[in-house]
Parts: C-alpha cells; sequence; structure tokens
C-alpha cells in the first residue's frame, strides 16, 4: 500500500508538470533565450547607420516632400519619377518610389511594394 501511495503521488506531480508545460506552451511566450535572441537582432539592426546620398537630385521626382522617420531621419516622400531615382529603396504599387530606410511600413499609402530596389 505504501508503494501505490507513492507511485500515485509520482503520477499527479508529471501530470501537473505536463499541464504547466502545455500551458506555458500554448500562452505563445517563448522561452528566455528565444526573447534574448530577438532583442539582440533588434538593437543590430537599429544600430546599422543608414547615409543618405550627399546629392539627391528631386529634378525629376513629382514632388519635393519629405518626411521624419522613426529613427529621426530626414527621408524624401514617396514620389513619381520617370526614371529611377538616386537613393530610391522600393517602387510601390502605384508607381511611386519610396526611399525609405526600413523595409517596415514602406509603400503601406501606395498599395504596398511592387519591388524592392535593394
Amino acid at each position: 500500500m505504501k508503494y501505490l501511495k507513492k507511485y500515485k503521488t509520482t503520477a499527479i506531480v508529471i501530470g501537473l508538470v505536463v499541464v504547466v508545460s502545455v500551458v506555458i506552451v500554448a500562452s505563445g511566450n517563448p522561452p528566455p533565450t528565444v526573447i534574448s535572441n530577438y532583442q539582440n537582432q533588434q538593437q543590430a539592426q537599429s544600430s546599422q547607420t543608414y547615409q543618405q546620398p550627399t546629392t539627391q537630385s528631386s529634378d525629376n521626382l513629382s514632388n519635393d516632400n519629405y518626411y521624419t522617420n522613426s529613427v529621426g531621419n530626414t527621408v524624401h516622400s514617396p514620389a513619381y519619377s520617370n526614371t529611377v531615382p538616386v537613393g530610391a529603396s522600393a517602387q510601390c504599387r502605384d508607381g511611386t518610389y519610396s526611399f525609405s530606410q526600413s523595409r517596415r511600413g514602406t509603400c503601406s499609402h501606395h498599395g504596398g511594394v511592387a519591388n524592392w530596389l535593394y
């Protein structure tokens, strides 16, 4: 009887461990190592600097508008052009060229990215 009680307790503990493990996995929270690797990647991406071309002719662009991006750089707004403009990073689906310095959000108000230029 003493052995039966011991195995019963062990089975309950193992069952609880399995249930807790399933709940943790189902919650979608990745293990700490995955989180730290993601954070390291994000820091590496944010530390990369973008060098804007020193001369960017806006002669063939449809506008001369600029915006400040998420890292504080001044960037030319998407514009139409007959040729691929210097410094363009993508062509949007509406035909405009984007000068975005990151892929996130590029051409978001212009139908999305049709072609990446780099």
